[in-house]
């Protein structure tokens, strides 16, 4: 079969062109007139013009048969696309397309530096330490610490959420210079919206800001006003909680005497083991490994270890074993004591973990009790006194784990 050429717009145009039929010139016939007219009007007619058609009016004639034609053929063919109408009055609505025009914008240094010195992941300035990827993205501390510990959780190696390199605490590097920086940035105040560097600003809310809430002098005796700085010493002249009887002011010291003899229990408490006979320290490390199930688990555990003539183990995990502790921003850590050996009594022990000399935890140290016997070797599952959440994220990022564990046995 022989290929089908197919006619360009060019070539069609041409087509319909030639079968349209040429533009004729219309001609002006004038009837001759009789011979007495003709000779009795000569001198009028040459004078006035109106029975001889001149040159000019015929001209005129063909000019308009030829126009009337070429709208014919233009109306067969395609219309050609209108432009969009552009009003030459009307100015440009778009601030940004008006700024680029002029190579000049409106935006302050400090607001277009927040957004380039910004954390890659929760875009916000970074207070603290300031991490980069080998590619030189930024990431503040506590993103950073986020990353490696979900990739610990998912067992999994932990990458920069821009470039997808792999990012560790010996690959990631410090960004001194960035950290400099987004100390001199202007950031706002929270109660006085007024802007101050960065390295200043806590200083400023704490001390200094005349907006700061502040609670009153007589908040012992249990007033419960709170209001800003300016206004507290005009609340204390009209405060009425000095004027109360002492029995009024004896009903509410007794709910703080309740707190401060909790701290007091646990203090005398500490007192107490350390006058029992044995008494004996650990320095240890919580290793990672993984569960044979399915969906294999994160935990945690120790090597064993001796202690009152008997074999020890501590074993840890991640917000009381659920099942993708990833799906949750608030994380702690559970530990349990067990028992290795077959003991030849029952072990009574009171147990505690501290950061101790090699490890760095921020805990609120709290003292646990278990009597430990052949049948029943595993203490419960105690919470790790933690300050807070991201304190379990930055002990999830790093390799090991290391406290102290001291026990008590009477």
């Amino acid at each position: 079969m022989a290929d089908l050429e197919i006619p360009s717009g060019s070539q069609m145009l041409q087509q319909q062109q030639q079968q349209l039929p040429p533009p004729q010139p219309m001609r002006l016939e004038v009837e001759p007139s009789t011979s007495s007219s003709a000779s009795t009007n000569a001198g009028s007619s040459s004078s006035s013009g109106a029975a001889t058609p001149s040159s000019s009016s015929v001209t005129t004639v063909v000019v308009d048969v030829i126009a009337t034609t070429a709208a014919v053929v233009d109306e067969s063919l395609e219309p050609c696309k209108k432009k969009p109408r552009v009003d030459s009055g009307e100015k440009c609505q778009s601030p940004c397309k008006e700024q680029i025009s002029k190579g000049v914008t409106t935006e302050k240094l400090e607001y277009r530096l927040g957004g380039i010195l910004c954390c890659a992941v929760c875009l916000d300035l970074p207070k603290a330490a300031i991490y980069q990827c080998t590619n030189g993205h930024l990431m503040c501390a506590g993103c950073f610490t986020h990353l490696l510990a979900d990739a610990r959780l998912r067992d999994e190696v932990a990458t920069c959420p821009n470039c997808r390199v792999e990012i560790s605490k010996h690959q990631a590097s410090r960004n001194l210079a960035v950290e400099k920086a987004v100390n001199e940035l202007p950031s706002e105040c929270q109660y006085c919206n007024k802007e101050y560097p960065r390295n200043t600003l806590d200083r400023h809310e704490r001390e200094l800001c005349e907006e700061r809430t502040t609670r009153c002098m007589y908040h012992r005796i249990g007033c419960p006003w709170r209001g800003p700085y300016h206004e507290v010493q005009s609340h204390h002249e009209s405060c009425s909680h000095p004027n109360k009887s002492g029995a009024e002011v004896m009903d509410i010291l007794r709910v703080f005497d309740q707190d401060i003899e909790k701290e007091k229990k646990m203090y005398n408490s500490i007192f107490d083991l350390l006058s029992y006979e044995n008494i004996t320290f650990n320095d240890l490390q919580l290793k990672p490994y993984r569960t044979d199930e399915f969906v294999h688990k994160l935990y945690y555990e120790t090597s064993r270890f001796s202690a009152f003539t008997n074999q020890w183990v501590v074993k840890a995990r991640i917000n009381n074993n659920q099942r993708d502790p990833t799906q949750s921003c608030q994380r702690q850590f559970t530990y349990q004591l067990i028992l290795k050996t077959k003991p030849t009594t029952p072990l009574d022990i009171s147990f505690v973990i501290l950061k101790g000399p090699f490890g760095d935890m921020k805990l609120c140290p709290k003292i646990h009790q278990f009597e430990f016997t052949e049948q029943n070797n595993e203490s419960p599952y105690f919470t790790l006194p933690l300050v807070d959440s991201g304190e379990a994220n930055r002990l999830l990022s790093a390799k090991t784990i290391q406290f102290r564990l001291i026990a008590f046995r009477q």
